[in-house]
């Protein structure tokens, strides 16, 4: 545990304050994008004492890194030693770019993190995601594992009998997946006869999809995963752009901030704080960051927070699992939906194996929402689907039958490096 996060709260704001100015002092001297930024709207940022100065930078978006990428770099090309990329909002994905320094923060931040999770110098980790393909956080993930000296089984995604193999083979105690690769691992497990449930691992780092809801309870994919292999499940929240990741600990009740690594927001509609336990966008500002640091960076994710201390002792931030994307947000028959709520009904339900979830407009401009299903659901299986959207959301949304091939066609578009299960054609 990092001595500063079970500071007093005052302490640590003080600090992560501090931090926090100087990297804008940071950005005000080496980002071509940040100097037109604070030029344009008459910031010095030597000025901003509060909080409430901090406003007067307007939010850095997704776009604005896509369309001036270059200009946020704030280093010599030469010391630039890690290129990867991240989703764009335009179509192609974004460049990101690290030094020397960025790596070491990125370990750092990834060994605090695993620490958070419970694990330790001697534990075996499996990591069952990418190192490749321009993706950060397979990196990230070894590089913290090593900085912690824990054992480090690099397996890569997909292959459950390689996963499988590699379990019998190194005895790993921890994996690092996506929850839904999970299921396809007991599937696998069930289908050879592998004894799964008395197998080395007891608990698995969950990224890129979310565990819990909005009171920290397990979801429907969540349960699901536990009731067949009676594993812990610590949920993760992180993104390229951030560079930083929340983590659960042992009670399950957020996900911590670093604060030494990263300020946050969470803001309504209109750019205002929103009070704990309501929802909001996450905006971040990255601290310690040398080659793009990005200040009140939009994430377009929507969560809640607390600030109330933790059982572990630490008296950081929480934050919620992400509830959507704020331009995800769907109004359908007059109900306010999140992906979330529509794909855990659909985890909940035991007959679906295969779906996707599509938003697009009618002919009124209205949201239109359809699920579409493997048509191996069988009549009466849909009216049952239909009741249980009506029971959980209150609204029936349009069901489509289509083959598994079409289904898996969606849900992987071009690009994509994991499943897409909400695809929203509104934009």
């Amino acid at each position: 545990m990092t001595s500063l996060q079970t500071e007093s709260k005052e302490r640590i704001a003080r600090i992560q304050w501090l931090e926090l100015q100087k990297q804008l002092l940071y950005v005000q001297k080496n980002s071509k994008f940040y100097k037109q930024l604070f030029k344009v709207h008459g910031i010095d940022v030597s000025e901003i004492k509060t909080e409430a100065d901090l406003k007067r930078i307007p939010v850095t978006t997704k776009e604005d890194l896509q369309g001036y990428n270059e200009d946020f770099i704030c280093v010599p090309r030469e010391d630039i030693i890690d290129h990867v990329t991240t989703s764009g909002t335009l179509g192609n994905p974004v460049n990101f770019l690290l030094n020397e320094a960025d790596l070491e923060r990125l370990a750092i931040n990834e060994m605090q993190s695993f620490k958070m999770a419970g694990i330790l110098k001697g534990d075996k980790v499996q990591i069952t995601t990418t190192l490749d393909r321009r993706f950060i956080a397979g990196m990230a993930y070894f590089l913290g594992l090593r900085k912690l000296g824990a054992g480090i089984i690099r397996t890569g995604s997909g292959l459950p009998h390689l996963q499988w193999d590699s379990i019998e083979r190194f005895k790993p105690n921890y994996l690092v997946a996506v929850p839904s690769f999970l299921l396809k691992m007991i599937e696998y497990a069930e289908s050879n006869a592998i004894d799964y449930k008395n197998s080395s691992v007891k608990a698995a780092i969950c990224i890129g999809e979310p565990l819990r809801d909005q009171n920290y309870d397990l979801n429907a994919l969540g349960r699901k995963i536990t009731e067949l292999w009676g594993i812990e499940l610590f949920s993760t929240y992180a993104s390229t752009e951030m560079a930083t990741a929340f983590t659960e600990c042992e009670h399950h009740t957020g996900n911590h901030i670093q604060p030494e690594l990263v300020y946050t927001e969470v803001l309504d509609e209109a750019g205002n704080a929103v009070k704990m336990g309501e929802i909001g966008e996450l905006v971040v500002t990255t601290l310690k960051v040398q080659t793009m640091p990005l200040v009140r960076f939009a994430t377009g994710d929507l969560v809640s927070y607390t600030n109330e201390s933790c059982k572990c002792g630490r008296n950081t931030m929480r934050l919620s699992p992400v509830l959507g994307r704020k331009k995800q947000h769907v109004k359908y028959k007059g109900t306010s939906l999140y992906p979330q709520h529509i794909i855990d009904v659909l985890v909940e339900f035991n007959s679906i194996s295969n779906f996707v979830v599509v938003v697009q407009k009618d002919e009124n401009e209205l949201d239109l929402l359809t699920i579409k299903i493997s048509n191996s659901l069988i009549e009466v299986e849909q009216e049952e689907l239909k009741q249980h959207f009506q029971t959980r959301l209150h609204v029936i949304p349009e069901i489509e039958m289509i083959s598994d091939s079409e289904i898996n066609n969606l849900k992987n578009p071009k690009g994509s490096r994991k499943p897409v299960l909400f695809l929203d054609l509104r934009r």
